[in-house]
C-alpha cells in the first residue's frame, strides 16, 4: 500500500513540474509584462485559494509572527516570479527555468548562516559544478546582446526570491502549524498586492489581456499552475525521499528546456547543452542528504 502511494506521489510530481514548465509557453506567448502576469496569476490564485478555504472551513493562523511571515513569503514569491518572466522574455523558458531551479543553492547558503546547517562534501562539490554548468549557458548568451546579460541575472534573481519565498514558509510553521489553503491564500494575496505598483510603473502599455484568449490562458495559468500544480508538489514532496524528490524535480527545467529548443526554436549549442545537463546533476547532487 505504501509503496503504491509512493508511486501514485511520484506520478503526481512529475506532473506538476512539467504544468510548471508548460506555463512558460503561456508567459512566452501572452502579450502582457512580466510583473503585471504574476500579479494576475497570484490575484486569480487567491480567489480560488478562498474558496478552498472556506470550503474546508479552515482558518488563518493566530499568531501575528506567523502571518507577518506568510507575507514576506508572498512578497518574496512575487518577485520571484516576475523575475523569471522577465528572464523568459529575455533568455527563453529553458535557461531561465534551469537557473529558477538553482534556488536550492540559495537555500543552502540560507541554512548555514540562519540555521546553522552545515553542508556535506558532496553538496558543496554539487555548488562547484552548478556554477560551472551555470557559466557554460550563460557564455552564449552573453555574446549576443545585453539583453542576454539581463536574462541571465534576473533569473538568478528568481531563484534568490524563490529560496526567500521557501524559507518564510519554514518560519511561519515553526511560529504555528498553518493550514495549507489560509497560508497560499495569505502569500498569493500579498503577493498581489505588493505587485500593483510595479505593474502600473514598468507594464503600463502591456497591463492587460488583449482578448479573450489571453484572458483564458491567464486564468489558466493562475488556476493550474499556481493552484493545481502547487497543489500536486504540495501532496507529494512528503511523501517521498529527498533523494527521489530532487531528482523528479528536474523534470521541470527538463521539460522547459525541450518546449524551449522543439517548440519555440531556440537556438542552443552543444556547450550549452552539456552545461544544462552539469546544472541539472548539480541541482540533484545538492538536493541529496546522504
Amino acid at each position: 500500500m505504501k509503496q503504491k502511494q509512493q508511486n501514485y506521489a511520484a506520478g503526481m510530481l512529475v506532473i506538476g513540474c512539467i504544468l510548471f514548465g508548460l506555463g512558460s509557453i503561456i508567459v512566452k506567448f501572452v502579450p502582457v509584462g512580466g510583473y503585471a502576469i504574476a500579479f494576475w496569476r497570484l490575484l486569480i490564485a487567491s480567489g480560488i485559494f478562498w474558496f478552498l478555504m472556506k470550503l474546508k472551513c479552515q482558518h488563518f493562523p493566530k499568531n501575528k509572527k506567523a502571518r507577518y511571515y506568510a507575507c514576506l513569503s508572498g512578497i518574496f514569491l512575487a518577485f520571484d516570479l516576475a523575475f523569471w518572466h522577465e528572464s523568459i522574455y529575455a533568455v527563453g523558458p529553458g535557461i531561465s527555468t534551469l537557473l529558477n531551479s538553482l534556488q536550492i543553492f540559495f537555500l543552502a547558503v540560507i541554512g548555514f548562516i540562519f540555521f546553522s546547517e552545515r553542508q556535506s562534501k558532496l553538496q558543496l562539490f554539487s555548488l562547484v559544478l552548478a556554477v560551472v554548468g551555470v557559466v557554460l549557458i550563460a557564455g552564449e548568451e552573453l555574446q549576443h546582446n545585453i539583453e542576454g546579460i539581463y536574462g541571465i541575472i534576473i533569473g538568478l534573481l528568481s531563484a534568490m526570491m524563490l529560496a526567500g519565498s521557501m524559507v518564510m514558509v519554514k518560519k511561519v510553521h515553526q511560529e504555528e502549524p498553518t493550514a495549507l489553503f489560509p497560508l497560499m491564500l495569505i502569500i498569493s494575496l500579498s503577493g498581489a498586492l505588493v505587485l500593483i505598483i510595479p505593474s502600473l510603473i514598468l507594464n503600463a502599455d502591456s497591463l492587460y489581456p488583449m482578448s479573450w484568449q489571453d484572458w483564458g490562458l491567464i486564468i489558466i495559468y493562475g488556476a493550474v499552475m499556481q493552484c493545481v500544480a502547487w497543489g500536486m508538489t504540495a501532496y507529494a514532496i512528503p511523501l517521498l525521499s529527498l533523494g527521489l524528490t530532487g531528482l523528479l524535480l528536474l523534470s521541470e527545467p527538463v521539460a522547459a528546456l525541450v518546449i524551449d529548443y522543439f517548440y519555440l526554436h531556440k537556438e542552443i549549442n552543444l556547450w550549452q547543452w552539456c552545461g544544462a545537463g552539469l546544472t541539472l546533476f548539480a541541482i540533484y547532487l545538492g538536493s541529496v542528504k546522504r
